[in-house]
């Protein structure tokens, strides 16, 4: 069964940085694809940046420039980097993995990981 566990979350200052991380287990890593989704208290869940089998990236345009999304398949681990936070990144944040591929404007993933909170201060 794939097990996905997020890490990495926590408080930080507007204008910081944060790297989440997701270890995968169950499955195998460089055969799906994998995104990260968040949820803001009170809003639905949105997705924020996904990769592809091959590593091709994308993300929503109100993080790019900002957030990186990469994979370690040697560890099974896939990662965002965040930097220079806003205040609108506060939620928390999900990994998802699927073996179809799909990217961050799908939500139908077929395995998450529970989340790890991410609190931005100005």
């Amino acid at each position: 069964q794939p097990q996905l566990v997020e890490s990495g979350g926590g408080s930080v200052q507007a204008g910081g940085s944060l790297r989440l991380s997701c270890a995968a287990s169950g499955f195998t890593f460089n055969r799906y694809s994998m995104a990260w989704f968040r949820q803001a208290p009170g809003k639905e869940r949105e997705g924020v940046a996904s990769i592809d089998l091959i590593g091709v990236t994308r993300y929503r345009n109100s993080v790019k420039g900002r957030f990186t999304i990469s994979k370690d398949t040697a560890q099974n681990t896939l990662y965002l980097q965040m930097n220079s936070v806003e205040d609108a990144d506060t939620a928390i944040y999900y990994c998802a993995a699927d073996p179809i591929a799909r990217d961050f404007h799908d939500p139908a993933f077929s395995y998450w990981g529970r989340g790890t909170q991410v609190t931005v201060s100005s």
